[in-house]
């Protein structure tokens, strides 16, 4: 616990329960908050079983209780709900479904992003992946069911593609490097044939009309992964919201933010980042000058989809209406 910075304060909260039954509806980040001052410890102080498979993940009707152990606080669980126990069925072994498990986060709010959201790391990528140029019976705009041609680099290419279309540039407003191009997501596509470079498509749904320029991109399982867990970074990071992914001046608790830091800076997903005001200048009279006033923590921010040089993260806990140009930084206890 002391490499956590834990040796003389406890991460548990004062008026922590001993014993808390997980209800459907909560998220892990829910039941975080009711034992910890800093949820983001929650992987620390948490006693997975190494003899159950998938440990980490709990259900309702799970009993999680606050132990103490040579003196330190842990969490485990104490009685398993029937949603999550492993019911035998002679002569075979049935598991409950992973997807009865609390979420992290209540996905709802991210889930467009998880499904979709492709993000070019550059120009050269978007224009490098296969493109829409036509359409059966000269079509101008497609939707589902109809037949569409496309041109590019099919070799060992799956069946299934996302066909978005160029959306915003991402520029960091420290170094004014482009961290990436968001594909907005149009629809699906069944890649039927390919023949003399072109390939014949239908389309399998449309969110929106697909017209020719919208690029086709292999489907992105990894956005679908929705088992991560609450944690502090590995490494210190400190970066900038970037943009507001629902084009609100304002961003509130749920809104999904854009972060200039992604993989290469070893963001993963689960990692917290605390969020500060941008730098503030008071007037002090009596000096007669300008002095820079102290950064307060407003709120947490949570990757939830990182790519190579930006990520998405959702905003979990905000005092106060957050801005593009905030500052993130990873977490103190």
């Amino acid at each position: 616990m002391s490499s956590l910075g834990l040796a003389y304060d406890s991460p548990v909260k004062a008026d922590s329960p001993d014993r808390y039954t997980v209800e459907k509806g909560d998220t892990l980040w829910d039941i975080s908050t009711t034992f910890l001052d800093s949820p983001w410890l929650w992987p620390e102080i948490w006693l997975a079983n190494p003899q159950v498979k998938n440990p980490h993940l709990i259900y309702p009707g799970d009993v999680i209780s606050l132990v103490y152990i040579d003196g330190q606080p842990r969490l485990m669980i104490a009685n398993r709900g029937n949603s999550g126990r492993t019911i035998k069925l002679s002569p075979k072994i049935r598991v409950k479904p992973g997807e009865s498990a609390i979420p992290a986060i209540p996905l709802g709010a991210v889930q467009s992003y998880l499904e979709g959201g492709h993000v070019f790391a550059s120009e050269g990528q978007l224009n490098n992946a296969p493109y829409v140029f036509a359409a059966k019976d000269g079509k101008l705009a497609s939707g589902a069911g109809d037949k569409i041609y496309a041109r590019g680099n099919f070799a060992g290419q799956t069946l299934r593609f996302d066909v978005v279309r160029r959306g915003e540039q991402i520029v960091d407003p420290q170094t004014n490097e482009v961290l990436g191009l968001i594909g907005m997501d149009v629809g699906t596509i069944s890649l039927s044939r390919v023949k003399a470079g072109i390939a014949s498509i239908i389309v399998q749904d449309s969110k929106m009309e697909i017209k020719p320029g919208d690029r086709l991109v292999k489907q992105d399982a990894s956005g679908l992964v929705t088992t991560f867990f609450p944690r502090a970074p590995s490494t210190p990071v400190e970066g900038i919201v970037t943009a507001n992914l629902g084009n609100r001046k304002k961003i509130s608790k749920f809104d999904t933010v854009v972060i200039n830091k992604g993989n290469r800076e070893s963001l993963r997903q689960g990692d917290i980042l605390a969020i500060y005001r941008k730098t503030q200048l008071g007037f002090d009279p009596l000096a007669n000058e300008q002095v820079v006033l102290p950064s307060e923590r407003i709120g947490l921010v949570m990757v939830y989809r990182p790519f190579e040089k930006m990520s998405y993260g959702i905003v979990l806990s905000a005092k106060e209406d957050i801005e593009v140009g905030y500052i993130l930084r990873s977490p103190q206890p």
